[in-house]
């Protein structure tokens, strides 16, 4: 069982012949958007816990970010859908509740894409650090929940603008 992304497919690297291992999977799963954040992928949020090939058949597991997000169902077609789409019919979802997901899951390239997006990535102390517009300091609070319950709304002083915080799970 594989719980960590490989190296990447090269340039020019075509996966739907490529021979079924988990390195491949986890590339292929590499390409699947958070339907809810589309600039991060399902690999780079964490979710995906384990890869395990038995003959040709292929079991994903995921960890949702909490056991109630509406997104579950989604993610798991997405899933099975890019597996199909590379050829790879014989494919399930598990979903693992257990550890619970947490946001020191989330890559650090996931986090540089939140950040470029304009979503500031989660914290240790639980606060964004700066704004992720103009990177200024002068924050308040303005909702606990954000576009989704994953995320908080801000705004900065500084450039007066509103922006997503990614809570610390």
């Amino acid at each position: 069982m594989s719980n960590a992304p490989l190296a990447p497919v090269p340039a020019g690297g075509d996966l739907t012949r490529a021979p079924l291992t988990p390195d491949r999977i986890w590339q292929l799963l590499d390409t699947v958007p958070d339907p809810e954040i589309p600039v991060i992928s399902l690999v780079d949020l964490g979710i995906i816990r384990a890869v395990d090939i038995d003959g040709d058949k292929v079991v994903v597991t995921v960890t949702p970010t909490y056991s109630g997000c509406p997104a579950t169902r989604v993610i798991n077609e997405d899933i099975l859908a890019c597996l199909h789409a590379n050829g790879i019919e014989n494919a399930r979802v598990n979903t693992r509740l257990s550890p619970a997901w947490t946001t020191d899951w989330i890559s650090e390239k996931g986090r540089a894409a939140l950040l470029e997006y304009g979503i500031a990535p989660p914290q240790p102390k639980g606060i964004p650090e700066a704004c992720p517009r103009c990177g200024g300091h002068s924050l308040e609070l303005t909702a606990q929940f954000g576009s989704t319950p994953c995320k908080a709304l801000w705004r900065c002083n500084d450039c007066l603008e509103p922006f997503d915080y990614f809570k610390c799970i």
